[in-house]
């Protein structure tokens, strides 16, 4: 491919990137106005759940379909299901269409969402170029995260909440025809029987194991068990059904590459830790200090733009330190921002935020762009492919979790300070506090007392995620120190 067939190329994955990123963002907008049309509010959280089931699940498939076509077909295919899906979405008459569409749309956001990672590797050789290119894609995404609430926010008063769906066709239509144009690629001629029974084996157990977390808080836990155990024999029964597969959707060999194996660890571990900022400080903003949501979300900018512009600097600095050093900076940027929420009151002004998501941008940048060239680095070529699928699954899959661990432990620490208050607060009352017109119903002389339970359960979140980060550092130190030779080696 010519340098400019190369630059189209990597402008239609920034633009998916783009598409993907603002839908993620731009539906937590939407949402009451989506559940109250469509007389679903129960359904809220599967809105969200449905969506990442379909896109964690499939994702591994994606990449095995590139492998057999070719690169080039599997994207589009993700973005055609992507864009129909939308269609279907904004068209939906009641709850249930709506979900079905949803699902779908998962999945071809799996394909637009893992398979630029690996069109990257493909297209781009050299490991400078590679990582330069990887923080375009995560500059894209931090961009898409800013626009996603503004743009939501202005469809549904000006339009209706229909229309933040249809804007998905035009933009992806855009990005097909670029693809069909300038990417210049060979189709893939794998002649072996595709591994059926280890894909059905695969997207089942995952999608047990996810159902199972998402109704962690929701559901007796003894469901969450059964769910999780059963998804575990399914995975424990494809890795027999792959052992003797010609074509494995998940050779064997990947879990045998120890650095390999540590980069997945890293990536869950960050992932894991820094959402807990992402998904709480908007409530810490709104029911603690009370801004309105507008407010509360512009406090991801900081943390957008610190991620900018350190995916930017990520090659350059990848030239002159080794990887376990800039992953250790990430980790300790990221451990920084949630410190400050751990030592910070419930009444800690709103610059105090800033900070925090400042330097979670700082971290989750710098760790995303040195841990995604570091997977296609550890991984052989014939495994590079199925090994950047597993790091984006990975990341899903630490994010739902620990989403649903922090949304515990939320209630927990909530349900104990309120039965401490013996009936003057109640969790009813509670849940108008994050909402500041809700909240102008509330006894005001209660407002500080609910606001000390709400800050309860943000500190222990915080208290937990930054343990986790911790296990990170310490994790990050170890492979260091052990595996010194073999990273050596591969930079």
């Amino acid at each position: 491919m010519t340098r400019k067939q190369i630059t189209w190329v990597t402008v239609a994955l920034l633009l998916a990137n783009i598409v993907s990123g603002m839908d993620a963002t731009i539906i937590t907008t939407a949402l009451p106005a989506i559940v109250s049309d469509l007389h679903g509010i129960q359904y809220m959280g599967w809105i969200v759940a449905v969506f990442l089931l379909g896109m964690a699940v499939f994702s591994p498939l994606w990449g095995k379909l590139g492998e057999r076509t070719s690169n080039k077909l599997a994207f589009q295919l993700g973005l055609v299901l992507f864009i129909v899906s939308s269609a279907f979405e904004g068209m939906a008459s009641n709850i249930y269409y709506f979900l079905l569409a949803r699902f779908f749309m998962g999945i071809g956001a799996g394909g637009i969402g893992s398979l630029p990672y690996i069109i990257i590797g493909e297209i781009f050789p050299k490991y400078y170029q590679r990582a330069k290119a990887l923080g375009y894609i995560s500059a894209s995404w931090s961009t898409a995260t800013v626009l996603g609430p503004l743009v939501g926010g202005w469809i549904v008063d000006s339009l209706s909440w229909h229309w933040i769906f249809y804007i998905n066709i035009p933009l992806g239509v855009v990005t097909i025809l670029i693809v069909q144009r300038f990417y210049q690629t060979q189709s893939n001629k794998v002649t072996s029987q595709f591994d059926y029974a280890g894909a059905v084996l695969m997207t089942g157990g995952l999608a047990l194991i996810l159902l199972g977390i998402q109704l962690i808080g929701m559901a007796p836990l003894l469901w969450t068990v059964i769910l999780v155990g059963l998804g575990g024999v399914c995975l424990l029964a494809m890795r027999r059904v792959e052992r003797a597969a010609v074509d494995p959707i998940v050779p064997g060999r990947i879990f045998k590459n120890k650095l390999l194996l540590a980069d997945f660890i890293l990536f869950s571990l960050a992932w894991g830790g820094g959402i807990a900022i992402a998904n709480y400080v908007p409530t810490w903003a709104q029911g603690l200090l009370a801004t309105t949501a507008l407010i509360g979300g512009l406090t991801q900018i900081p943390n957008a733009l610190s991620n900018m512009g350190i995916a930017q600097v990520s090659p350059y600095l990848q030239t002159r330190y080794q990887a376990g050093t800039l992953i250790f900076w990430g980790l300790f940027a990221t451990l920084v921002s949630l410190v400050v929420l751990v030592i910070s009151g419930f009444a800690a002004p709103f610059w105090v935020l800033l900070i925090a998501c400042f330097f979670s941008g700082l971290g989750s940048g710098l760790i995303f762009v040195i841990l995604q060239v570091k997977v296609q680095q550890d991984a052989p070529p014939a495994d590079m492919a199925i090994a950047t699928s597993l790091s984006y699954l990975v990341r899903i899959l630490a994010q739902t979790f620990m989403s649903s661990l922090y949304g515990v432990i939320m209630n927990v620490m909530m349900f104990r300070e309120v039965q401490a208050t013996h009936g003057r607060v109640t969790m009813a009352m509670m849940n108008k506090i994050s909402d500041v017109q809700a909240s102008r119903t509330l006894p005001p002389a209660l407002v500080p007392t609910m606001r000390r339970i709400l800050h309860s359960g943000l500190h222990a979140i915080m208290v937990v995620a930054s343990l986790v980060i911790l296990l990170g550092i310490g994790y990050n130190w170890w492979v260091s120190r052990h595996y010194q030779s073999q990273v050596t080696e591969q930079e």
